[in-house]
């Protein structure tokens, strides 16, 4: 007879180390609250233990097992995730748990292609599952998350960005940022010139967009969402004047860039939106997009 109140064990999932072990804090569905979640850098190996405690009597089984799974789930259809890894590590064949068990576990040195991302629309996540298989029963499931990012060497080509903005015989601006590609904890550096001002200007804005599409061709969702914005005029500018932009990105919950991810499942884009806003509330935007990446510490050598 099966336990009618709860599981008839509890089963526990470390890592290694795990006190010593860097987390990182991910969103969950409840934006104002925030999850810590062990963190795995690249490639680095899964390794850990699987403690399962037994209430009362043995616990007969088919079998013990435990699997390293990524896998990407569009939120409007989380009945069909769609995994991109999946390894499977057999604990135990079929028998009885008498007693308190502790099982070591070891996934190596496993590729982890893809950053963990928690977005609007889509989350793509990795997890540890350990399934104890029984006959004349449900199956006992744990399951335990975990985080990765990946880091990037710094880009061989990283070109500035210098484009024009323009209303015939009204308003023509030149505008330069230092950079078209930013680890997470950079500064966008850059100017804005007024070659042309015959409209009155109220004040002047750069918007961090991001950019999250889901689906291919003309099934594709875009949803963007406004990061911050940061005010780098008040008041009319005059022609020959020129605004400094110095904008910091480390404040705020950006990740890498990503494209095209899985067969072009979803991305994710940034973009910079340069706003100027006249007197009688009209609104002129230029957007150009940056690239975001997450940068790889300095090496020293002895």
């Amino acid at each position: 007879m099966d336990y009618l109140f709860g599981s008839p064990c509890d089963v526990l999932i470390r890592f290694n180390d795990e006190e010593k072990q860097a987390r990182v804090a991910l969103s969950t569905t409840d934006d104002s609250k925030r999850e810590m979640l062990p963190l795995f850098i690249g490639n680095a190996p899964v390794r850990g233990t699987v403690q399962v405690d037994i209430k009362g009597k043995p616990l007969e089984h088919l079998g013990v097992k435990i699997e390293l799974i990524g896998q990407i789930e569009l939120l409007y259809d989380r009945t069909n995730p769609n995994p991109f890894t999946s390894m499977v590590r057999e604990l135990e064949g079929a028998g009885s748990l008498t007693s308190n068990k502790t099982y070591e576990f070891d996934f190596g040195e496993c590729e982890k292609q893809y950053e963990t991302f928690r977005g609007s629309n889509v989350n793509l996540r990795y997890y540890v599952r350990v399934q104890i298989s029984r006959s004349y029963a449900s199956n006992i499931t744990s399951v335990r998350d975990f985080a990765v990012q990946n880091l990037t060497v710094l880009p061989e080509v990283n070109n500035t960005i210098k484009m024009e903005v323009g209303i015939e015989d009204c308003l023509h601006i030149e505008f330069e940022y230092n950079k078209s590609k930013y680890d997470l904890a950079g500064v966008v550096i850059g100017k804005i010139y007024f070659l042309l001002v015959r409209i009155k200007i109220k004040h002047m804005e750069i918007v961090i967009i991001k950019r999250e599409s889901t689906g291919t061709g003309p099934d594709q969702y875009n949803e963007n969402e406004n990061l911050a914005k940061y005010e780098i005029m008040d008041g009319a500018p005059v022609r020959g004047e020129s605004i400094p932009v110095r904008l910091f990105l480390a404040p705020y919950n950006l990740s890498p860039t990503m494209k095209g991810i899985h067969n072009g499942l979803f991305s994710v884009k940034y973009f910079l939106n340069l706003v100027l806003v006249d007197e009688e509330d009209r609104r002129y935007f230029k957007q150009q997009e940056i690239v975001l990446y997450r940068k790889a510490p300095k090496t020293t050598t002895a």
